[in-house]
């Protein structure tokens, strides 16, 4: 079994941890307000703001990096690239965007390969060679093939409703009449927004390593992907972003972690370890 298949059944696996998070908190609320009318209602928010993201998912994510668009006849060698990749997948060509960012970073946006946007900061266009940014344009492109997006925003609109419905469990969900329990519903509400964070990282983590292989087979260059994701371990490091909520709502696209981390800090992180990855496109390429 591939890498691939593994991670695809962890994401499933995940996603059904998340909804049995969810209900928990749910029942535990309906029993403590006798209603489950609360739980539908932050729902439907949660709806509303999972298709708002995943609908602007591009301008948002542009905006926060002040990108700008760029012409064929600016950057001829990167639309050659990008073209190249996108036709060998039998996809339309993305519209391209650089960052005036000298951090070396990369991302791909958009709701379908038809709406899609690929961005590159000027940092990672003056540190990578051509064969290696190659390789890393072909894992930003598979993650729009691989509908990436709406599998974070799906994501991320789970951990929202949980944190929301812990939230409110805290102020409203305490009723001893009508049989709840508040010792449970207050450590409930403390433990479940950071377990629902958790699993949101981990669904993050297992699509880089889906983006990593498909991007390898794509290019079909492993050890450029991997090469890459070398110097851009170690670019990030030395300029890493100030956290912002802004860059936090974009940082799960960039294919190196923008920020600066280490420690506990790694437990929610939305990538997985770089010499994990890199050891995996190695075992790709027979190493």
């Amino acid at each position: 079994m591939t890498d691939r298949h593994h991670n695809g059944l962890k994401t499933t696996l995940l996603f059904a941890v998340m909804w049995a998070l969810l209900l928990a908190i749910g029942g535990l609320l309906a029993s403590g307000t006798g209603s489950s009318s609360f739980i539908w209602i932050f729902a439907g928010l949660g709806l509303l703001s999972t298709f708002y993201s995943y609908w602007n998912s591009d301008k948002l994510a542009l905006r926060a990096m002040a990108a700008r668009p760029v012409s064929e006849a600016e950057a001829p060698i990167l639309y050659a690239m990008v073209r190249e990749l996108a036709t060998s997948a039998r996809q339309p060509m993305p519209r391209m965007y650089i960052s005036p960012t000298a951090q070396p970073n990369a991302f791909a946006t958009g709701r379908n390969p038809q709406n899609a946007a690929v961005c590159v900061t000027e940092g990672i266009l003056r540190m990578l060679e051509p064969r290696e940014l190659r390789a890393v344009l072909g894992h930003e492109l598979m993650h729009v093939y691989n509908r990436d997006i709406l599998t974070s925003s799906v994501a991320a609109a789970f951990a929202g409703l949980i944190t929301s419905v812990a939230q409110f469990m805290v102020f409203f969900g305490g009723n001893r009449e009508r049989g709840g329990n508040p010792l449970a519903m207050l450590a409930t509400a403390l433990l479940a927004p950071i377990a629902a964070s958790l699993i949101q990282m981990a669904i993050s983590r297992t699509r880089e390593f889906d983006a990593d292989e498909d991007g390898a087979q794509l290019s079909g260059d492993p050890l450029a992907l991997a090469s890459a994701l070398r110097k851009l371990d170690s670019g990030t490091a030395a300029r890493p972003l100030q956290p912002s909520q802004r860059m936090e709502n974009v940082s799960h696209m960039m294919i190196a972690n923008p920020f600066r981390g280490g420690g506990m800090s790694r437990l929610f992180s939305t990538h997985p370890p770089m010499q994990e990855r890199i050891a995996r496109l190695e075992r790709m390429a027979g190493y």
